[in-house]
This record gives C-alpha cells, sequence and structure tokens, in this order.
C-alpha cells in the first residue's frame, strides 16, 4: 500500500504536466483574428533625423589622374648634322630630369640640345644670321658661362662660345660640308678666272694705239693735279711769304725805335717843364717888407721841335708797317688766287685726259669684251659673298630645342634608337605635378580659378592644392576626351613633397566651392519641404509620432545636408521622411 507523501506527489506532477501540455496547445492554436492581426504590417512610424550645429562645406569631387604638368610635345626643327640624309635616332631621350645645356638625344651621332627660350628654332643659325633667335642663343650661351655677347647677330664671339659648347659636351661644332667647300671652292675660282678674263681684255684695250697716248696724257694731267694741289695746300698752310716776313720785321724794329725817339724827347721836354731857371746873386740886403721880383723861365722850343719830329717819325714808320702788311696780305691773295686757278685747270685737264680716253676705248673694238668681262666679275663676287654669309661654323636647325623652362623632365619618349626622326620625339613635363579630370558641365560652373582643393590618394593621404584651369584651358596634350556633358578639370598641388613616385596614381580631389565662416544649424537636404507658397518648412518631431511645421530659411548645400536658420536648436529631429 503506497504512502499518502508518495500519493500526494504524483498527483501534483500530473497537475504540472498536464498545465504544460495546455500551454503549448495554447501557443499552436489561433483564431483567425489572432492569424489576420499577425500577419498585418505594423503601425507606420518617422523616420527622424537630429538638427546639428557644425561647420558646413561644399564641395566638388574631381577624379583625376596625378601626373606631371605642363607637358609639351617636342620636335625636331629641321636635320641634325646639316646634311639632309636619312635622319635616324643613334641614341634616344631618357626619362627624367632635363637640364639646359644637356645633349638629351643623338640623330645620326649629332647631339640635340636643349636649351631655355621662347622662340622656336626654325632655322639654321649660321655666320651672319641675326634675329630673337640668335639673341635668345646667345643670352643661353652667357647663362651656361660660356661667354660671348648678345648682339643678335651671329658672329666670330658666338661662334666661339658655340664651339666651346660643344667640345665640352664631347662634339664637334658643326662645320661646312664637303659639298659646301666644294661649292665654296667653285665659286672663289670663278671670282679668280673672272678678274683674270677683265684683266686681259684691259689689257688688250689698252695696247691699242688710238689709246697709249691717251693714257700718257692721263697720267700726266694726274701729276699736275698733285702738284697743284700740293702747292694751293702748302700756300695756304703759310701765312707769308719769307720776303714779305723779313719786310714786316724791318718795318716793326722801325716803328719801335720809333717809339722810343718819340719817347726820349717827350721825357727832355716834361724835365725841362719842370726845372726852375737859376736865381741872379743879391748885391743888396732886400728890405723886408720889399715884393719880390719875378723868375724868368727856360727855353723848351728845341725840345717841343724835337719832340714834333719824333711823332711825325712814327707816324711814317707806323704808315710804312701797314703799307708792308697790305701789300704782304694782296701778294698772298694773289698767290692764292693762281695756285687755285692751277688747281682748276688741272682738275679741268684731267677731266678732259678721262674722257678722251674713255672715248677711245668706246671706240675699241674690245671694248665689249671689257665690259662683259666686268659684269662677269660682279656677278661672280655677289654669289661668292652671299653663298659666304652662311658659310663656316654653323647650327643645323635639329640641333637645338628651345624650351620655355628649365630644368624639366622627359615624361616619355617617342623615337627609340635605330628609329627615323620623322615626327614628335619626346614629350617634356615640368618637375611640378598636377592632377587632370573632368566634372559634369552642370558642376564646371561652380568652380574658379583659384579656388582650394584638397587631394586624396589612395593610402588615405592628402595634399593641398589649387583649382587651376577649366574647360579648354584645362586641357593637356594626350589627354583622354571626357565623356559628353562632361569639362576637364587641372589642378596644382601646392607642393610636390610626398608625391614623388606617384605619377600616374589616380586621385580624388575634392575643390571647396563654398564653406560657411562659422558653425550653422544643419538638417537632411531631404528634411526640407517647399510649399505652395514658396516657403521652406521643416517638420520637428516634439512627441512620439507628433510633429509641427517650422519655417525656415536655408543656405549652403553640401554632402546632402543644407543649411537652415529659424525656430530651431540643435538636437531638434527633423522628419526625413514618413514610412
Amino acid at each position: 500500500m503506497k504512502s499518502p507523501r508518495r500519493l500526494l506527489a504524483f498527483v501534483i506532477a500530473g497537475v504540472v504536466a498536464i498545465a504544460a501540455a495546455g500551454w503549448v496547445v495554447s501557443t499552436r492554436l489561433r483564431s483567425p483574428a489572432d492569424e489576420a492581426a499577425r500577419r498585418s504590417a505594423p503601425k507606420a512610424s518617422l523616420v527622424t533625423a537630429a538638427v546639428e550645429r557644425r561647420k558646413l562645406v561644399s564641395t566638388v569631387v574631381v577624379s583625376g589622374t596625378l601626373e606631371y604638368g605642363s607637358p609639351l610635345p617636342i620636335t625636331l626643327a629641321g636635320v641634325v648634322g646639316g646634311t639632309s640624309e636619312l635622319q635616324r635616332v643613334t641614341r634616344a631621350p631618357r626619362q627624367g630630369r632635363l637640364t639646359e645645356g644637356a645633349a638629351f638625344m643623338e640623330v645620326n651621332g649629332r647631339p640635340v640640345f636643349a636649351l631655355r627660350g621662347s622662340v622656336p628654332m626654325h632655322r639654321t643659325i649660321g655666320p651672319g644670321t641675326d634675329g630673337k633667335d640668335v639673341k635668345q642663343l646667345q643670352k643661353a650661351l652667357r647663362r651656361l658661362g660660356y661667354g660671348g655677347p648678345t648682339s643678335g647677330v651671329f658672329d666670330r664671339a658666338t661662334i666661339a662660345a658655340v664651339t666651346r659648347m660643344y667640345k665640352k659636351k664631347g662634339y664637334e661644332a658643326q662645320q661646312p660640308t664637303l659639298t659646301d667647300r666644294q661649292a665654296h671652292d667653285q665659286l672663289r675660282k670663278a671670282v679668280q678666272t673672272a678678274r683674270e678674263t677683265l684683266a686681259t681684255e684691259k689689257n688688250t684695250l689698252d695696247q691699242g694705239r688710238d689709246v697709249l697716248p691717251l693714257k700718257v696724257k692721263l697720267t700726266n694731267a694726274k701729276a699736275d693735279l698733285k702738284s697743284a694741289r700740293a702747292a694751293l695746300k702748302e700756300a695756304e698752310r703759310q701765312r707769308l711769304t719769307p720776303e714779305d716776313d723779313a719786310k714786316l720785321a724791318t718795318a716793326d724794329a722801325t716803328v719801335r725805335a720809333a717809339e722810343e725817339k718819340l719817347l726820349e724827347a717827350e721825357q727832355a721836354l716834361t724835365a725841362a717843364r719842370n726845372q726852375p731857371a737859376a736865381a741872379p746873386t743879391a748885391t743888396s740886403t732886400a728890405l723886408p717888407t720889399a715884393t719880390p721880383a719875378p723868375q724868368p723861365t727856360q727855353d723848351t722850343s728845341l725840345l717841343e721841335l724835337k719832340v714834333r719830329n719824333a711823332r711825325a717819325d712814327l707816324d711814317q714808320a707806323r704808315e710804312a708797317y701797314g703799307r708792308i702788311k697790305e701789300e704782304s696780305r694782296q701778294a698772298r691773295e694773289k698767290l692764292l688766287e693762281e695756285l687755285r686757278k692751277a688747281e682748276r685747270t688741272a682738275k679741268d685737264g684731267l677731266v678732259t685726259a678721262e674722257q678722251a680716253l674713255r672715248q677711245a676705248r668706246r671706240l675699241s673694238p674690245t671694248k665689249l669684251k671689257v665690259a662683259n668681262a666686268a659684269k662677269d666679275v660682279s656677278a661672280a663676287r655677289s654669289l661668292l659673298a652671299e653663298f659666304e654669309r652662311t658659310y663656316g661654323t654653323a647650327i643645323p636647325p635639329g640641333e637645338i630645342v628651345f624650351l620655355p623652362k628649365l630644368p624639366a623632365r622627359v615624361q616619355k619618349a617617342a623615337v627609340k634608337a635605330g628609329e627615323a626622326v620623322e615626327k614628335e620625339i619626346a614629350t617634356v613635363t615640368s618637375s611640378t605635378f598636377m592632377v587632370t579630370g573632368s566634372v559634369e558641365s552642370a558642376e564646371s560652373d561652380l568652380l574658379r580659378t583659384g579656388m582650394s582643393a584638397v587631394i586624396e590618394l589612395d593610402s588615405g593621404k592628402t595634399y593641398p592644392a589649387a583649382l587651376t584651369a577649366v574647360g579648354e584651358k584645362a586641357t593637356v596634350p594626350d589627354q583622354e576626351k571626357g565623356a559628353e556633358g562632361t569639362q576637364p578639370v587641372l589642378l596644382t598641388p601646392s607642393s610636390a613633397k610626398g608625391l614623388k613616385g606617384q605619377s600616374g596614381a589616380t586621385v580624388t580631389a575634392r575643390v571647396t566651392v563654398g564653406a560657411t565662416e562659422e558653425p550653422v544649424l544643419v538638417v537632411p537636404v531631404a528634411a526640407v519641404v517647399t510649399g505652395a507658397d514658396g516657403k521652406a518648412r521643416v517638420q520637428v518631431e516634439y512627441a512620439t509620432d507628433k510633429t509641427k511645421e517650422v519655417e525656415v530659411r536655408t543656405g549652403l548645400t553640401a554632402d546632402g545636408n543644407v543649411e537652415v536658420t529659424g525656430a530651431l536648436n540643435a538636437g531638434d529631429r527633423v522628419v526625413v521622411s514618413g514610412v
């Protein structure tokens, strides 16, 4: 017989089991109403976002490529080496830094130098060449330490400087080719032959009987003219003849002697007039009250006569001196006139002799040969002078490439050793970086040259930059054309520090087109709704699922957010959309 306690335990366990089974069955069995309620959508709730206070920056994102800037394709202006034979590369350009004065490639074993300048090489620079390109070359030579002038003329001093540059780089400046030397020799011999022919014909003409007497007369006329000119020149140099000079000296001595005699007579007369006469001897003592007797005066009539005679002699001497001087002047004028007349006569005789000789030569049967021979000499000399203007040490047009800025970088070589030089040989860039990319045309209207930007590499590192150009001005050589509806963009990093080795990398650039100066209230753009009245509003949630409209004014928009002002506070929640 079981105990009461064990029976009670079994009863309790059975009750618990029945209760558990009932709960399980109740959870699995639902009424149609419960099942419908479970399957219906939950009650709609509001999607909100917090109002923030922060600075807002609006940017335009540019996906581009980091490259060295200012790419410039290079072509040669002409042949290298001064010949028109096939131009073949014997040393191709190498990528890397390019300094001024460097020979960065060779064609047919001849160098191609890089110099700084804005005027492109366009011709052979040879002896006597002048112009802006020559002056540009001279300035480059001076910068490189080879000296020379800056006259703009390719003269001997400039040729010496060019020769020094070539020699220092291990080359020889371009000398005349064999063909040029042969042509120069032929032209020189042509001049010599023409001169010999002219001399022969003149000799034949001058040996004619009708010409020889006239040649003698011409020679004598030349001698007469020479003598007449010498005599006239000597007479003009001498103021007086020796005879006239002696006469004037004698007359001058006579005048001085007469002046001395007159001075002596005047001094004697003055002394006599100033000397008192001798007083008579007193025989008795004069009374104290007696009046003194008058003194007798000395006779000076003889002295006065001497003075008058001396003055007359002086006048006569001076008159004689003036007469001799005037006669000397007249004699000199007469002599000069005679000598001038003799010179004119000699000139006339010379002209007459020359005309007679020319007339005789014109009538000579060999006159035409002499004239033709003279023309041949002139023509031969002209051809030789024209050739010699460019004959000598020269710089062929292909041996120098002028670049706007140096140092630079050879970005890529367009030719290889062994290839013929036909078009572009290389692309040169500056040593600074640039970012090329494109943006939608609508966004390009927001961009202005000089805007600040930030360049971000794949590594996450950022570098400051500036917007350099937009549109056509941003197009660079060899750049792929962007999609339709886009505009090219060019940015320049503020510094190349940290960017070396990144050429060709894809980067993301953000150009700042607007920013708030201070922190402002910011909400998502989707939270702002414009009503029929044109006013902007936001829905502010003030309690769970309860909102109110707040009128706002919008400002700068950036990255899906917009600046707003109105009855809002940071932390308020605004409705973005309702679900």
